[in-house]
C-alpha cells in the first residue's frame, strides 16, 4: 500500500532527467572504484544502489516522503 502511493507520486520524467546530467560521470567514477575482480553482478548491485538513493533523494527533496509514525503504523510496529 504504501509503495503504491509513493509510485503514484514519482514523475519519473523528472527523475530520468536530472539522472542523465551526470549519468556519465558517476558511471567513470563506480568504474574506478571497482575492484579488479568485479563482476558484472558487482556494477549491477553498485548502480542500482545508487539509483535508488538518486531516486530517494529526489523524492526527499520534492516533500514526497512519508511521515515515520504512519510507516509505522502500516507495518503493525506503532501502537
Amino acid at each position: 500500500m504504501i509503495y503504491d502511493i509513493v509510485l503514484q507520486q514519482i514523475d519519473l520524467n523528472e527523475v530520468k532527467t536530472m539522472q542523465t546530467a551526470n549519468v556519465k560521470k558517476a558511471v567513470h567514477e563506480l568504474a574506478d572504484k571497482l575492484s579488479n575482480t568485479a563482476t558484472w553482478d558487482d556494477v549491477i548491485y553498485e548502480m542500482t544502489v545508487r539509483k535508488e538513493i538518486d531516486q530517494g533523494m529526489a523524492d526527499s527533496d520534492a516533500g514526497r516522503v512519508t511521515p515515520v509514525n504512519d510507516v509505522l503504523k502500516e507495518f503493525g510496529i506503532a501502537s
